[in-house]
């Protein structure tokens, strides 16, 4: 019986994925992190078209859970206990902003929301994956 390498039974794209999927990861992180902090400082500074809130208002706070979430993700820095939050944070948006117009997303205008659900899942299981700064300064991930 001839011997074949793991890849010879897979097709195109999980030998392009098994070479580049670090690449892949932390190209998602790095643009999951900086959409949200974007979203954060949007309800912040006010940055991007936003409108600033007090700190102290409900946008106030998701603001701050967004701004510091993305930054962290951003850098790879406690990534795992971020995307906890931020998950946490669009589960509690879901149901107090988007659920009371409809349970369907499409119709209650809770895509985004559910997306960023899902990516932060993500992120809770895979971590910082590389180029993290958590990992730089600790030599691994602490969350």
């Amino acid at each position: 019986m001839p011997k074949y390498s793991y890849h010879e039974h897979e097709g195109l794209f999980s030998v392009m994925y098994g070479k580049l999927g670090e690449t892949f990861y932390f190209i998602f992180r790095i643009l999951l992190g900086f959409l949200f902090f974007a979203h954060g400082a949007q309800k912040l500074f006010g940055w991007y078209g936003g409108q600033a809130n007090t700190l102290t208002s409900l946008m106030g706070v998701a603001g701050i859970i967004e701004f510091v979430g993305g930054l962290a993700l951003l850098l790879g820095f406690w990534t795992r206990l971020a995307a906890l939050g931020s998950a946490l944070l669009m589960v509690i948006a879901y149901v107090m902003v988007h659920a009371p117009d409809g349970f369907i997303p499409l119709v209650n205008k809770g895509e985004l929301a559910v997306l960023y659900f899902i990516a932060f899942l993500i992120v809770l299981h895979h971590g910082a994956g590389r180029a993290s700064l958590e990992k730089a300064l600790f030599k691994k991930e602490l969350f």
